[in-house]
């Protein structure tokens, strides 16, 4: 894919506009976010502020991408995350910008980078007339620059987040990315997350060009510098289970893998606060309800002497916090790590049937990765309001606009080379599906996922669930037995029975439409159903 080196802003608007802030300081944003009312403070701090229902989550329906005649690296058969957008409509569109924000009292100018390899970093200029979107690039987007990064070109980034798009036949809202001109243009929505997402999916677009697999996951370090991955899509506790105070965070969502090793793309966390607990999630609770002076809180319920109630999701289940590393006490510096001794599938099984942890083959590994189920939960998109099953291929599919083979090659690469150990965890429901079982335990989880980090589960007896074409440990020490055999959990075995056929016969369904002759006879065989 190469990159066409164009002026993406004009040069009157940067130029000519009257009252531009250039890199403004935080302190400096602080303040005038507060003065104009843009968030109000909390008890703790940090920023609260509250969006429109269009404004709380992503909107992958109007998420666009340019498609350039003759460009044979975009997936455009992949219509749920690669809906194409002519280069002229989205000239039009970002002119349209451009002059809505020439019309503004005053604009923000950040310039930023995302990759903390400095031989694989973006960099990105985001132009916006939000104080607070541009304090959003601050905690989100690293502050180097990188002139030795192969990566070329910067990315440029219109944000904005109060106005409707007026170009007669769009909708109201978009997102949209050319990722030859490296323009990006959030438009209509004022969630913060829309703005992280392009970034990094255009990094995802070009990274594996140059041999880097990118990942949306989490990233922390053991103290004898072994590093875990954690990929899972939006609320499966990513972020939860890799801020652990006995290891060190190198990042929280997103992260590339070289030759090298691994390195993180972003300077900050996003992390979704429903149900968050002090004595569960002690990490993030500092950072966002104890010293929050750097934090944003987005669509959480606030009362008037400025506390948050993470339980009520009467607004949205997708409240948010975002907060830069620094606001966490054991942070890997540097952003890099060694290459991944174990790495952790993250799934939110709504349908009650996977048990809570087990252990992948390179095959079984290289399916999961392809096939990424989960279960879309509440509130990530526009328009969830309940847990629905979903496949979203590498766990990160609308991040990924690439042909699949691209990342699937990299991924087998990359395992086959280093060696990680794979486990498959279940953060969804035991003993039922949603609305009859419970939601796994994190404290559970989480000592099931250090006993795997520890290797206490290389040498216990496992069984094998034919099934879904997994190793189940028989034994966790300090872990209930009947925990780990999905169908121990279930009040009516033939229940389980129904609902696991079920689901074997989706994931059959779903490979063979989409994925049949694409892998090895030894990776289809580990399908599910098959």
């Amino acid at each position: 894919m190469s990159s066409v080196a164009t002026s993406s802003v004009s040069t009157s608007l940067l130029t000519t506009h009257p009252n531009i802030w250039v890199d403004p300081s935080r302190s400096s944003l602080v303040d005038e976010i507060l003065t104009v009312r843009e968030a109000l403070p909390s008890a703790s701090g940090a920023l609260a502020v509250w969006r429109p229902a269009l404004s709380t989550g992503r909107i992958p329906q109007n998420t666009y991408m340019v498609c350039h005649p003759g460009d044979p690296t975009i997936d455009w058969s992949f219509s749920q995350t690669c809906i194409p957008m002519e280069p002229n409509v989205f000239d039009e569109v970002w002119s349209e910008a451009q002059h809505m924000l020439s019309q503004k009292e005053r604009l923000y100018v950040t310039h930023r980078s995302v990759g903390a390899h400095p031989q694989y970093a973006l960099s990105v200029q985001t132009v916006t007339d939000s104080a607070l979107s541009t304090l959003f690039t601050l905690n989100m987007f690293l502050d180097a620059q990188y002139a030795e990064s192969q990566l070329g070109d910067p990315l440029t980034i219109l944000v904005l987040p109060y106005d409707t798009v007026q170009r007669p036949g769009s909708s109201k809202a978009l997102i949209a990315m050319d990722f030859q001109r490296r323009r990006g243009l959030v438009y209509g929505s004022s969630y913060l997350g829309s703005v992280k997402k392009l970034a990094f999916t255009v990094m995802n677009a070009l990274l594996p060009e140059h041999g880097i697999l990118p990942l949306h996951c989490s990233a922390n370090e053991a103290p004898d510098g072994s590093t875990a991955l954690f990929l899972g899509l939006s609320g499966t506790g990513k972020t939860t289970l890799s801020s652990d105070s006995q290891r060190k965070m190198i990042g929280d969502d997103e992260h590339l893998w070289s030759d090298e090793g691994i390195a993180n793309m972003e300077n900050g966390c996003y992390a979704k606060l429903i149900g968050l607990r002090k004595e569960k999630e002690p990490e993030i609770y500092m950072a966002v309800l104890e010293q929050g002076q750097d934090a944003i809180i987005e669509n959480a319920m606030v009362y008037p002497d400025g506390t948050i109630d993470t339980d009520d999701d009467r607004f949205t289940e997708n409240s948010r916090a975002t907060y830069p590393l620094t606001s966490l006490q054991n942070v890997k510096k540097g952003g890099q790590g060694a290459h991944p001794s174990t790495i952790i599938f993250l799934t939110a099984d709504a349908s009650g049937v996977l048990p809570p942890i087990a252990k992948l083959n390179t095959e079984q590994a290289m399916l999961w990765f392809l096939l990424g189920y989960t279960s879309k939960l509440a509130g990530t998109e526009a328009g969830i309001t309940k847990p629905k099953a979903t496949f979203s291929r590498f766990f990160g599919g609308p991040f990924m606009p690439r042909k699949p083979q691209d990342y699937l090659d990299l991924f087998q690469q990359k395992l086959t080379q280093y060696g990680s150990a794979v486990y498959l965890v279940n953060t969804g429901w035991s003993g039922g599906p949603y609305g009859v079982g419970e939601r796994m335990d994190i404290a559970v989880t989480r000592h099931l996922v250090c006993a795997a980090l520890r290797g206490e589960l290389h040498s216990v007896p496992y069984w094998e669930y034919r099934k879904f074409h997994v190793a189940v440990p028989l034994v966790c020490p300090g872990v209930d037995e009947n925990l780990l055999n999905p169908k121990k959990m279930w009040s009516h075995p033939d229940d389980y029975d129904r609902v696991a056929d079920a689901l074997a016969l989706e994931f059959k369904e779903y490979f063979e439409k989409n994925f049949l002759g694409l892998v090895s006879d030894a990776i289809a065989a580990m399908c599910p159903g098959r």
